[in-house]
């Protein structure tokens, strides 16, 4: 079994900052990627960011241009633990946001993909 807990969500001003974490455990042999997801109320769910295996220094991230210079991604590999910095937070960044990751539970399993529970964000003056 694999688990992802989500924290850091919550109430903030428009032009304000909220940091999301998510670790992941369990059986876990390799993460191939670990992302953020957000959906907001009547709306599909939308990948915000992606963090690829090769991490951050090796340029293994991505975002949508609508977070894009605003959102940053991060992981600490020794506690497999993925962040989202979000700044200059606006009202429809407003969402329950979700982490995912990609990974192997074992050397032969296939990749298989997880989900957390989500942490709602509210943007609101």
């Amino acid at each position: 079994q694999v688990q992802l807990v989500e924290s850091g969500g919550g109430l903030v001003q428009p032009g304000g900052s909220l940091r999301l974490s998510c670790t992941a455990s369990g059986n876990i042999f390799t993460i191939y990627a670990m992302k953020w997801y957000r959906q907001a109320p009547g709306k599909q769910r939308e990948l915000v960011a992606t963090l690829l295996s090769g991490g951050v220094a090796a340029g293994g991230t991505d975002y949508p241009d609508s977070v894009k210079g605003r959102f940053s991604i991060s992981r600490d590999n020794a506690k497999n633990t993925v962040l989202l910095q979000m700044n200059n937070l606006k009202l429809e960044d407003t969402a329950v946001y979700f982490c995912n990751a990609v990974l192997r539970t074992a050397p032969a399993a296939p990749p298989s993909t997880h989900w957390g529970q989500g942490t709602q964000v509210i943007v609101s003056s």
